[in-house]
């Protein structure tokens, strides 16, 4: 099959690349590079198999042309990380909104099936755990920008379901919760790679809070194995599913771990919300996915542990570093 992952030189899009190239499927990625990176991409290159457009998902123009030479489409294109999103909520409204428009609009001229990425973020301030796929959204204010982002990602899974009922797309939406490994950036806040590349540097662990919320940390190849495997499923079209891990660690234990992970004596320095996003900015004290459902349909659990999660991350942060010292030595 040929795929097109919109947003595909980011993090998780990079990952969805390999795999789907891995099962001898064609990729094409679309990509404006506002957050991904071409160094995530770069090893792809010499595979025929594969090619890229660095361009915007909000162009019709350009998605017209991609997505007509595309069996089917994963749009994973969106503004992501926390303090992305609370300093920019236009940008993070206008490129969710509009990109997912754009390319269910395209889609839905030759019915090309879509997958939608949303976020755990949609769940907002629910208090009932697990979080079931069919459970209430609880967002807070409008005059908060953290939850922007939340509403318009749910927004994201309205417009898709709403072309799914109305006019028979196929399409299918996978909540992730907390994706991590390799490849990801810590520049938007995303916490273990920005722990990770801390402790590896010998500099402070910043833990926001008083680092007792919790969270559930998955593997990017287990997430992306979901993901393949959800769009060979056609019983799966105008469903929701969540798609995490359910090993749940504090933040403040995250930093501990981290740092004996990457074998540091980094301080951890705890660091007010307001110091470090918004005045009256809202955490969740929980996150947690009911992940029965996918598990059900695809018989999909995650492999990987938060340990093994760690020493993949700590290891792949080394290499990293080890290949800027040796670029600049050259």
């Amino acid at each position: 099959m040929r795929f097109l992952i919109t947003g595909g030189a980011g993090f998780i899009g990079s990952h969805l690349a390999d795999e789907l190239l891995k099962r001898g499927h064609r990729v094409h990625v679309l990509d404006d590079l506002s957050t991904g990176s071409i160094e995530n991409i770069r090893h792809l290159k010499d595979d025929p198999r594969f090619g890229y457009t660095i361009e915007s998902a909000a162009s019709p123009a350009v998605v017209a042309e991609v997505v007509d030479e595309a069996d089917a489409v994963y749009h994973l294109a969106a503004a992501v990380g926390v303090e992305l999103i609370v300093e920019s909520p236009v940008r993070t409204i206008e490129t969710n909104v509009h990109c997912t428009e754009v390319v269910l609009m395209q889609a839905n001229k030759k019915k090309k099936p879509v997958f939608i990425a949303s976020t755990s973020e949609v769940y907002g301030k629910g208090e009932k755990l697990p979080f079931r796929e069919d459970g209430d959204l609880l967002l807070g204010p409008t005059n908060m920008g953290r939850w922007a982002y939340a509403c318009s990602k749910a927004l994201d899974e309205y417009l898709g379901l709403a072309y799914h009922k109305e006019k028979g797309l196929p399409v299918v939406v996978g909540r992730l919760f907390n994706t991590v490994g390799p490849r990801q950036t810590g520049r938007y806040g995303m916490v273990v790679p920005s722990f990770v590349r801390e402790a590896l540097a010998g500099r402070p662990i910043a833990v926001y809070g008083d680092g007792t919320q919790r969270r559930c940390f998955c593997h990017v190849e287990d997430v992306v194995r979901a993901l393949c495997d959800l769009m060979v499923s056609e019983d799966v079209y105008g469903q929701v599913f969540n798609i995490g891990s359910t090993e749940e660690i504090s933040i403040l234990d995250l930093a501990h771990r981290v740092r004996e992970a990457a074998q540091s004596d980094s301080q951890i320095d705890m660091v007010p919300y307001q110091d470090a996003y918004e005045p009256g900015f809202e955490d969740m004290p929980r996150r947690i996915p009911d992940v029965r459902k996918i598990e059900g349909a695809l018989g999909w659990r995650p492999t990987r542990d938060l340990a093994g999660i760690l020493d993949d991350v700590v290891r792949s942060e080394r290499q990293a570093g080890t290949d800027v010292s040796a670029v600049g030595a050259a």
